[in-house]
């Protein structure tokens, strides 16, 4: 099944943000693009290298009016104490989700069922709370801000402007392609 053009499926839940815990739904999403970024779990290798690539580039991203949300099935109470002790997750301002029960990761289709773990899924959500973009990356691999910031610039435009494509390593200000018969065998 694919999900893109998927509506996000419903779902509740807590996480630490901004030094307290707060109530979390795919209602959150409604309204303005957001980033659904699931990594393994806290206290490990690879994850906060991600995490703390996106916090570095989280400016950059509410800029874009796009939200991030981090989500692991450890608990927000892990999601406080790797937040309270790392110097890399202390610097990070976006809600990191706890999903103990594994029901976000599952409604996504990250989940490693036998670790009880999440892959490493990303999820760009238009305004619409329809997935646009997904990425799942082998549990070695860790992802790349800047990356994901031009896909998201990329997934922006071609929603605001119909009827035009984004080409491979198409990046803002460039060129775009109005798809069209005349184009077939010429690109």
């Amino acid at each position: 099944m694919s999900y893109i053009n998927s509506e996000v499926k419903a779902f509740k839940a807590t996480a630490f943000h901004n030094g307290e815990f707060v109530e979390v739904s795919e209602a959150d999403m409604k309204g303005k693009w957001s980033v659904v970024f699931f990594y393994p779990a806290d206290f490990t290798f690879v994850c906060p290298t991600e995490l703390g690539d996106l916090a570095d580039n989280y400016a950059t991203f509410k800029k874009l009016g796009v939200e991030i949300y981090s989500v692991s099935t450890d608990t927000h109470f892990t999601h406080k104490a790797w937040h309270d002790t790392s110097p890399e997750i202390g610097k990070i301002e976006y809600p990191m989700i706890g999903d103990p029960t594994g029901q976000i990761t599952r409604n996504f289709g990250v989940m490693i069922e036998e670790a009880g773990l999440a892959d490493r899924g990303t999820f760009v959500i238009d305004p619409d709370g329809k997935i646009q973009i997904v990425e799942i990356n082998a549990g070695g691999v860790g992802r790349d801000a800047q990356e994901l910031l031009r896909k998201v610039k990329a997934a922006q435009y071609v929603a605001a402007h119909p009827g035009e494509v984004c080409p491979a390593k198409w990046k803002e200000g460039e060129a775009t392609l109005s798809p069209s018969l005349d184009l077939v065998g010429k690109i």
